[in-house]
């Protein structure tokens, strides 16, 4: 094992590629290249870069083809990419960043500003995250500094689990802006729950991913959770495409998406550390539609 970060270069020039590759071993990052964009899909899932530097066009698959793979898998849907490319258009920029690229360079480039944007990005990579990138959502530390709070608490606090089930097969029939837009549209519900039930020192956040967490009192939670079945019972219909609305009725009846919510209340405690917390509050989903 490397402590150096690994990036990925994909450029079908090959001259350009083994500058680059040398370029940045020199600087003391681990490098591999790839000049095919099917190559660099499999090298990305295979071997987990750091950072992906990707040319637009390829003589296979395009740059956009690529990253459209890498968002919807997994294991690389989260990998930090820099879109390498002639194009100077608005409409192609644009293009990347829905693709959830996190910079972009254009041809000819200054190897000095690759090298810093390729620095910048590793750095921010690394920092813990705070906030959700689809939801924004708090998450980490934010979240387990409020549930630490509840367990040391003697308020009659309660906290609610909401459940998307499914999103990584969803995801894989209709793509990750679909599948994001299931996630964000979730999270504005919640909010929306919590503002016209709630209490405004209530808290919502994301315990996983696809885990949504909503901290108020024993109190507001039983309308808190009214609102949302209700809200999201009447929403799922919707959240699938409308290209295809026989193929989403079909999904919808196999349970592709899946809502489950639980619930945990201060009364059931002691609970001895933030560890146990979190498996309880796991632990009490329950499915439903």
């Amino acid at each position: 094992m490397t402590d150096k970060a690994q990036i990925l270069i994909v450029e079908d020039d090959l001259d350009l590629a083994e500058m680059l590759n040398a370029y940045f071993r020199v600087q003391g990052y681990e490098v591999q290249t790839a000049a095919w964009g099917e190559e660099a899909v499999r090298l990305a899932r295979d071997s987990a870069p750091d950072l992906v530097v990707l040319d637009i066009r390829l003589p296979d698959i395009d740059g956009y083809e690529v990253c459209r793979r890498l968002r919807t898998d997994r294991r690389t849907q989260n990998m930090p990419i820099i879109f390498l490319t002639e194009k100077r258009d608005r409409v192609d920029k644009l293009s990347g960043l829905e693709l959830g690229v996190v910079d972009y360079i254009t041809k000819p480039f200054d190897i000095q500003e690759l090298r810093l944007r390729v620095r910048n990005v590793l750095q921010r990579a690394t920092l813990p995250s705070l906030t959700n990138p689809v939801t924004n959502l708090p998450e980490g530390a934010m979240v387990d500094e409020k549930l630490r709070q509840l367990v040391i608490s003697e308020n009659q606090w309660a906290a609610l689990l909401v459940t998307i089930q499914g999103l990584e097969t969803f995801r894989e029939l209709y793509g990750f802006v679909a599948s994001d837009d299931v996630l964000r549209a979730v999270s504005l519900m919640m909010n929306n729950a919590v503002r016209e039930v709630g209490n405004e020192t209530d808290f919502v956040g994301h315990l996983a991913s696809h885990d949504f967490v909503i901290i108020t009192d024993t109190d507001h939670i039983s309308p808190i959770r009214a609102r949302i079945e209700m809200r999201l019972r009447q929403s799922m219909e919707y959240f699938y495409p409308l290209k295809d609305r026989e193929k989403a009725r079909q999904a919808m009846q196999e349970n592709r998406l899946k809502l489950e919510i639980g619930q945990v209340l201060h009364a059931e405690g002691p609970f001895a550390d933030l560890d146990t917390l979190k498996a309880a509050i796991r632990r009490s989903r329950q499915g439903t539609h």
